[in-house]
């Protein structure tokens, strides 16, 4: 399951590496990071098995996991201490039973292959995403604005068009939380 609590849809080719490396990620990512890096790391897993070939077909499982974990903890500053969940590369290394630079080497791979950067909100937790003003700015007619702050019906178009990662105004209490209301008049 993704993050959406969907299963990810993949060829059936690739299905039985996609799953054997997504339990591989999943119960890593439950005992160390968390549920929602699990999350994460199978919606960059499917993405990878969609890739036509698909390179999860060669090479190590275990690789392949550790540098999938590898790369969404970069897009999320995993080895930033000043994040939480922390989790320092070589810490991660070990934990995950690989070489440091074999996985780092596989990551920046997977992050080149799939055009990934830091802050990808594709790959970034949800946290991250809030915290990034850039994901929710859009120039309409000219003017930038800030996509949580117009009407519904706005977002959700915006949304289905894959323009912002979630519609803000579904969220239950993600108004206040996520961006000051700064119209005349509010708070």
């Amino acid at each position: 399951m993704t993050s959406s609590g969907q299963a990810p849809r993949v060829p059936s080719a690739v299905r039985e590496v996609f799953d054997d490396i997504v339990a591989r990620t999943g119960a890593f990512c439950l005992r160390h990071p968390d549920e929602e890096y699990a999350g994460l790391c199978a919606a960059l897993a499917a993405k990878l098995a969609r890739k036509r070939p698909s390179p999860l077909t060669r090479g190590d499982r275990d690789i392949w996991a550790a540098g999938i974990v590898y790369a969404i903890g970069r897009v999320n500053f995993l080895a930033d201490p000043s994040q939480t969940p922390h989790l320092r590369t070589d810490e991660l290394a070990m934990l995950l039973d690989v070489k440091q630079n074999t996985m780092a080497n596989k990551g920046r791979l997977i992050m080149d292959t799939l055009n990934i950067g830091l802050m990808d909100p594709e790959f970034s937790r949800r946290v991250m995403i809030e915290r990034n003003p850039m994901v929710w700015m859009l120039q309409i007619d000219g003017l930038i604005v800030d996509a949580r702050q117009l009407p519904q019906p706005v977002q959700v178009e915006l949304h289905r068009h894959g323009l912002i990662p979630y519609v803000p105004a579904q969220q239950a209490g993600a108004w206040p939380a996520a961006v000051p209301d700064r119209r005349p008049g509010r708070g």
